[in-house]
């Protein structure tokens, strides 16, 4: 369940998850719990939903990997229901909890939900808030473009705040174009623990974490495994011109560029760091890993059939931009697991609703 769920391998994991039933039943609670998380991880939360609702008995667990589990596919409404229905059935949260509801309340934008939820996760519930939690709360007040919100509540903290804490408001400034905050975040960073900070972070960029330098050779691994070669996983890089598609691959792409501008999109060519021109540096955001798997899968699956693309890097603003007018265009839903959540692109709209 846990190789299905790191390489979003959906069909797998129905063939698990018959199996246990037909092999296992009745289930503990505790395999159902992985089996919701292998779902949700996999971004099919209808098949989450499904065995949520059919559990025959539940625990604090299963409450929160589905809380946790939909924010992070994007269905932040939906978790902050199931909160409230989990309140109403007059269960009590723990403090694991919270940090979904806090991640929910973030993918919503709705910041004044989750100051309550801080508010009251100690008032009615008697949860001390951990670091762990006013992290939480920095990153859905930064998330949604609240950055000096974020600031003010860091200030508040009843105890000095932790590098974490500081990572985690720079990293959201950066994202949002608020370098000057950005640098002063860094700076104590850097006093606090200064091996935090790698050569992007210290030039003023979104950092790459250790772990998403190694995600290629992890990649090369998955590649290799069974589960790879049943679910027909292709891979792409930035760039990429090998594929024996390559040439359908570009000009299907070049095709939806002007069925976009058409509908209004404009390409965001700040995100190409390279010093060309215009209309290199457009035809370099057709290059992007995101795009090309895209138009294979277009080429490849069945019309009207949903795609699915893993990307171990966050994606860039264009090609988010770029996705939603695309799955409009062709009709298709397109599912995304980027290194921060997953993005539902549905007649051009995704599920973060631009807040990643």
């Amino acid at each position: 369940m846990k190789a299905c769920g790191e390489v979003k391998a959906l069909q797998e994991a129905k063939t698990v998850h018959e199996h246990l039933i037909g092999s296992f039943s009745p289930l503990k609670i505790s395999i159902y719990n992985r089996i919701l998380e292998m779902y949700l991880k996999c971004g099919s939360t209808n098949d989450a939903f499904d065995v949520f609702e059919k559990m025959p008995r539940r625990n604090l667990t299963s409450w929160d990997t589905m809380i946790t589990g939909l924010a992070r596919n994007g269905l932040g409404e939906d978790a902050l229901d199931l909160f409230s229905q989990f309140k109403q059935a007059g269960l009590k949260p723990d403090a694991k909890m919270f940090l979904g509801v806090f991640y929910s309340c973030g993918v919503v934008g709705d910041i004044n939900e989750g100051m309550l939820h801080f508010s009251l996760m100690s008032s009615d519930f008697g949860i001390v808030p951990s670091m762990e939690h006013y992290v939480g709360v920095v990153d859905m007040l930064g998330s949604t473009g609240n950055l000096d919100e974020a600031l003010e509540f860091i200030e508040k903290m009843p105890f000095e705040a932790s590098a974490d804490v500081w990572e985690t408001l720079m990293n959201l400034c950066r994202t949002h174009g608020h370098l000057e905050l950005g640098d002063r975040c860094a700076e104590l960073v850097k006093q606090l623990d200064p091996s935090r900070l790698n050569e992007q972070s210290k030039a003023g960029l979104i950092p790459l974490k250790d772990s998403d330098l190694k995600k290629n050779e992890k990649k090369k691994l998955a590649s290799q495994s069974p589960l790879e070669v049943r679910s027909r996983v292709n891979e792409y890089r930035a760039g990429d011109t090998s594929h024996p598609a390559n040439d359908r691959i570009y000009a299907l792409l070049r095709c939806l560029k002007e069925h976009m501008k058409e509908a209004g999109y404009v390409p965001e060519t700040r995100f190409v760091l390279h010093d060309i021109d215009q209309e290199s540096k457009e035809e370099a955001l057709l290059a992007h890993s995101e795009r090309l798997a895209l138009a294979n899968g277009l080429l490849t699956s069945p019309a009207r059939g949903q795609i699915r693309i893993i990307k171990n890097l966050r994606v860039c603003g264009d090609c988010h931009a770029a996705f939603k007018i695309m799955s409009k265009i062709v009709g298709r839903e397109i599912i995304m697991r980027d290194a921060k959540r997953f993005h539902h692109f549905n007649e051009g709209l995704c599920s973060c609703r631009d807040f990643w």
